[in-house]
């Protein structure tokens, strides 16, 4: 197949730090040229991923949500990629611009990368009229509501990169977001109850992102704990791989949690919370803990030891391969091309165990 990828213009495919989204297509990417197709990417001239790419800007665009540089960004993408057998795109605009040249552009499909919250809602209920649309979690997919999903399909990871660690580090680890729903002040007192140190990995570039660590996470610093900062790839990977643990107390219906597949690759088991998809990537008492509370979750630390850190890789590479994800997709897209007459009735694609 000719599949065209559309990744958004805020951050280069892959990433240099921040940036799920993009490491999920450049990953995507990847995978559907190793299964043979021919794949080429709209993105950012910055962007290295391996595949034939084409973009409008060179340089990331600048702030993050500029509307009318993202709508010149997608138009420019679907006339670029309309000679492809299928398109698919994981902007939200991309979409609902193409819909309105139904008939003259191949198929469309698009990831939901996000939650499906009243306004997500919406919009994808009308960009499931044109276009087919994939759920990234099966709790996703239930919070979508009247949105017709043609798929759940959980993300995949390079396993090459994210190679097993002994965890021999002593600290637990956060990495995220620095945002009221992803807790950072909540592991800070977890960690503190549960008596080991933390690392904290996370991006602070944006004012609410500055004040919520000024008003609620720095206050709880003792004088000696490492500064909150982000780190590159490679230093994330190594801290993951050292961590005793990833405690991820996330208090919103998080669509899917890339990070929590990460560090099951690098044997690293996960403290989590029982929210959005947390349940479909953690196996409570095997691959980590699924917890209701911080009391919960501190008291886990404790139950770690009982936790085989090589039972967390091999539901890794079982559940959470870039091949299991390009397969996924793969077969979605052969079910897309077989009825090109229009989007037909969405279908069922399993979600491996």
């Amino acid at each position: 197949m000719r599949i065209g990828l559309i990744a958004p213009p805020w951050v280069p495919v892959p990433p240099v730090g921040y940036g799920g989204t993009e490491a999920v297509v450049d990953n995507l990417a990847r995978g559907l040229s190793e299964l043979g197709h021919q794949v080429r990417l709209f993105t950012v001239g910055e962007s290295t991923c391996p595949v034939p790419r084409d973009s409008l800007y060179q340089r990331a665009v600048q702030p993050i949500g500029d509307t009318m540089a993202e709508a010149a960004h997608v138009l420019a993408a679907y006339r670029d990629l309309a000679r492809m057998d299928l398109i698919h795109d994981h902007t939200v605009l991309g979409p609902l611009l193409a819909g309105r040249y139904a008939g003259e552009l191949p198929p469309v499909v698009v990831t939901n990368h996000g939650p499906f919250a009243p306004t997500p809602r919406r919009v994808f209920g009308e960009i499931a009229r044109t276009a087919h649309v994939v759920a990234i979690s099966r709790s996703q997919a239930r919070q979508g509501a009247g949105v017709r999903v043609a798929a759940v399909i959980h993300h995949g990871i390079d396993l090459d990169r994210y190679r097993f660690g002994a965890g021999a580090g002593g600290y637990l680890l956060f990495l995220g977001r620095m945002c009221p729903d992803k807790g950072v002040h909540r592991a800070v007192r977890i960690a503190r109850r549960a008596g080991l140190p933390l690392r904290i990995v996370t991006k602070i570039w944006e004012p609410a992102e500055r004040a919520y660590y000024e008003r609620e996470v720095r206050p709880l610093l003792a004088p000696g704990d490492p500064e909150p900062a982000e780190q590159s790839p490679r230093a994330c990977l190594e801290l993951l791989r050292g961590a005793t643990a990833l405690l991820n107390p996330i208090a919103w219906p998080e669509p899917f949690g890339l990070v929590m597949a990460e560090a099951l690759a690098c044997g690293t088991p996960v403290i989590t919370t029982a929210c959005g998809a947390a349940p479909e990537i953690v196996d409570h008492g095997r691959t980590g803990f699924v917890c209701h509370s911080d009391e919960e979750m501190a008291a886990a630390v404790a139950e770690l030891p009982g936790i085989d850190r090589r039972a967390c890789r091999d539901a890794a590479e079982r559940r959470f391969s870039r091949e299991r994800m390009a397969r996924d997709h793969e077969r979605l897209y052969a079910g897309v091309l077989s009825g090109v007459r229009g989007v037909p009735r969405p279908r069922a694609y399993p979600v491996p165990a």
